[in-house]
């Protein structure tokens, strides 16, 4: 059950400015590279494109970017997957956050019950609306990482929530949170919560794979936090390569229907992402 949509975390200026920063290039040294003028490639990062699918593609060759994902989204027609298979309901409560959304997620039975939630939001009044009438509380919060728009919202979730135990990257500082690492396994209102140590857009940043005990066949649902968006993929303000190694990671050992609820942005599929995403080149092999 997926409550709503929400507008794509990044556009192309983004990702060209990303995968900039990854592959170490200026715009001039790009343009020289990919022979596209320099000015067209600074006017996109400030989101005024002007390229013709020739360019795309030869901008997308040097950057080692999956060019259909790139035409796409120079055309603004990134496709989405539909969303289906998950054994419980999925509430996305999403905040503004820029031109975009902060999203927080909570993990519940269809018919009732307490759930489990997933980061918090920024704002502690919009999370308190948005909470659904049929779940009376959280057992458990489990954070991405911490910043303001995925923990701003904590204080009120223990609030009318009671003693809730909160977890959250082993690293972060988040005041009486239990710092959890890669490959813990938790089980919390019923489910099953394995961590994924996913450093790279922070130094502790978590992903969270979450399964429905006998519901094997039915899709997991991965916690992404700013790792894996819909169309691209976090800032690397940790470090690039670590990024990279996660994104890659995730590709590689995860099955294509995990259904991606990531920090920002419209859910996905990495079976989508595989082939959509600009950075779906991340899961080939070196």
């Amino acid at each position: 059950m997926v409550i709503e949509q929400a507008p794509l975390e990044d556009e192309l200026g983004d990702v060209l400015e990303k995968a900039l920063g990854h592959a170490g290039l200026s715009p001039e040294a790009l343009g020289i590279r990919a022979g596209v003028p320099a000015e067209k490639i600074r006017d996109a990062i400030d989101y005024r494109y002007d390229f013709a699918p020739a360019e795309i593609d030869r901008l997308a060759a040097v950057l080692d970017l999956n060019s259909v994902g790139l035409r796409e989204l120079a055309d603004g027609r990134y496709p989405l997957p539909p969303i289906h298979g998950l054994p419980f309901c999925l509430h996305a409560l999403r905040s503004p956050h820029g031109l975009g959304t902060a999203n927080a997620y909570l993990v519940s039975d269809c018919r009732g019950g307490p759930g489990v939630l997933f980061d918090t939001g920024p704002d502690p009044a919009r999370l308190r609306r948005m909470w659904p009438a049929g779940v009376p509380g959280a057992a458990a919060v489990f954070l991405t990482h911490d910043e303001t728009e995925h923990t701003g919202g904590l204080a009120e979730v223990r609030r009318f929530s009671g003693p809730t135990p909160v977890f959250a990257p082993v690293g972060a500082q988040v005041a009486g949170a239990t710092g959890i690492g890669d490959g813990a396994r938790m089980e919390s209102a019923g489910y099953h919560i394995e961590t994924l140590a996913t450093p790279g857009h922070a130094e502790a940043h978590n992903a969270y794979l979450v399964r429905a005990p006998g519901a094997a066949q039915a899709a997991p649902l991965l916690i992404g936090g700013d790792l894996l968006f819909a169309g691209s993929i976090g800032g690397a303000y940790f470090c690039g390569r670590r990024l990279r190694e996660q994104v890659a990671r995730i590709w590689r050992d995860l099955p294509p229907d995990t259904v991606v609820a990531p920090g920002h942005g419209p859910l996905t599929t990495l079976g989508h992402e595989r082939g959509h995403n600009p950075f779906a080149r991340l899961a080939e092999p070196a």
